[in-house]
């Protein structure tokens, strides 16, 4: 599971096709609770970007500390989760687009962190949901959170997270899915990119260093 991330620049926003211009971007990694863009669907539009929460706060959030709670939803129960019902039933689609994620290794005995980037460099589009709320302190209405998926299988990604623990990664849509996904017409074409989607190749290097 993604609970923190390095969100992608102005430079890699464009190479998905979005305009951030206007963003104030931060070079920092990004955790639940925090602002990163995320690029939308709208009105039959795609690509188009904004400043988001990540971590989905549905309209009955009481405060933002709720983002910690919902970072990631389960591909297998977001139809049911009421956190995210609502954002997948109404195919509230997004794309988060980042230069890395982090996920823990246990392999040693105890946990080290790891930078995981798409192999040979460039953006990670991954697949995320999207809700809005307004807040009477102004800060940003939309919130966003990331897909995941059994990674049992997964070359790379079943080397993460604690021994004991389900094995789980995040969707990373190749460029053929990305607006197939931001315009998924229903829950069925959203299940079937989710399940079909884990073809971009990933690598890892221990550490959070890396080449963004």
């Amino acid at each position: 599971m993604c609970s923190n991330y390095r969100p992608a620049t102005v430079h890699h926003l464009e190479q998905l096709g979005a305009d951030a211009q206007q963003l104030k971007l931060s070079a920092a990694d990004t955790y639940p609770g925090g602002q990163a863009p995320v690029i939308l669907s709208a009105e039959g539009k795609s690509r188009q970007c904004a400043l988001a929460t990540f971590g989905l706060l549905p309209v009955w959030a009481k405060d933002r500390s709720f983002a910690k709670r919902t970072y990631n939803a389960r591909a297998e129960t977001v139809a049911e989760k009421p956190s995210f019902r609502h954002a997948w039933s109404h195919r509230q689609l997004c794309v988060v687009p980042a230069a890395a994620f982090y996920e823990p290794c246990y392999e040693t005995g105890k946990a080290v962190w790891w930078r995981i980037e798409r192999a040979g460099g460039g953006p990670m589009a991954i697949a995320g949901m999207w809700e809005t709320k307004r807040w009477p302190d102004g800060g940003p209405d939309l919130s966003f959170t990331m897909l995941t998926v059994n990674a049992d299988d997964h070359p790379l990604m079943s080397r993460f997270h604690k021994p004991e623990d389900e094995k789980r990664t995040v969707v990373v849509l190749d460029e053929a899915n990305i607006d197939r996904w931001l315009l998924a017409s229903s829950p069925e074409q959203m299940r079937q990119l989710l399940a079909n989607s884990q073809q971009v190749e990933l690598v890892a290097t221990e550490g959070r260093l890396g080449t963004n």
